[in-house]
């Protein structure tokens, strides 16, 4: 269910970018893990431990990181969702990448989950290859969710109904989820071809599902950025819109998700 700004450029839509901190508890508990199988590959792939977790917000992908053997540092332009990361144990300066001074530091892998599209592709990827110590690996992800039919097409009818000003295309509710990834990794793909000191990137998917209760799936919902800045009583309308279709389904849902990533190494 992709919630990005329509247009080529959502790294300059900075207000939906650092607005997610707004409920930083809620988005810790509610947004989805990454798979294993993807964090593993990253620290197996990384000639050390040391890695830059870009955008790192509440710290969700730096733990996983962390318990796969990973020494994660964090940078987070929004100050409330680098205080939870911090209180999770994971160390994170308050930055934009863009901005974000390094201070001599180099790292084995810089990663960015589900941020990477609020970074413009090309700087992000120069400053990558700057701070990569040779063979290092930039990776970057994003978990693309794919509701059931009912459910986007009653989510996307009551968004345009209650949000009409959003900037949000909500005609992507509905349509195959991975696929509108696919821009967002071309453009990370030319950005890495266009720094000059990376290998041909290479992309991977991994499908998985999970299962959410009627009332996991809401608690989810203010955290995606078409809503994180809604007033409380239109987010209300969003959800009470919603809901009854959750109710006829059962009181639950089963969301198949498809991690997306594109990672290339830092030549020496």
């Amino acid at each position: 269910m992709p919630t990005q700004p329509s247009g080529n450029e959502p790294h300059r839509h900075r207000e939906m970018a650092e607005s997610f901190g707004a409920d930083a508890e809620r988005y810790d508990r509610a947004r989805p893990r990454y798979p294993a199988e993807l964090i593993e590959r990253i620290v197996a792939a990384a000639p050390g431990p040391d890695v830059l977790d870009v955008g790192c917000g509440t710290g969700i992908a730096a733990r996983q990181l962390r318990a796969a053997g990973a020494e994660v540092l964090g940078v987070e332009p929004d100050a409330r969702m680098a205080d939870l990361a911090r209180r999770h144990g994971i160390a994170a300066d308050v930055a934009t990448f863009e901005d974000w001074d390094p201070a001599g530091r180099e790292f084995d892998a810089v990663v960015a989950a589900q941020a990477w599209h609020w970074i413009d592709p090309d700087a992000g990827a120069a400053k990558a290859a700057r701070i990569l110590r040779p063979g290092g690996l930039l990776s970057v992800f994003w978990n693309a969710q794919q509701l059931p039919s009912e459910v986007a097409e009653a989510l996307a009818d009551v968004c345009r109904r209650v949000i009409p000003d959003s900037p949000i295309d909500f005609g992507t509710f509905t349509r195959p989820a991975a696929d509108l990834y696919s821009p967002g990794l071309d453009k990370a793909a030319a950005g890495m071809h266009r720094a000059g000191a990376f290998g041909e990137p290479d992309r991977r998917r991994f499908r998985w599902e999970r299962s959410y209760t009627r009332d996991e799936w809401l608690d989810q919902l203010p955290t995606f950025g078409a809503f994180t800045r809604l007033p409380p009583d239109r987010l209300a309308e969003v959800r009470d819109g919603v809901a009854p279709v959750l109710d006829r389904l059962g009181g639950g849902l089963l969301v198949a998700y498809t991690t997306l990533a594109i990672s290339a190494v830092r030549r020496g």
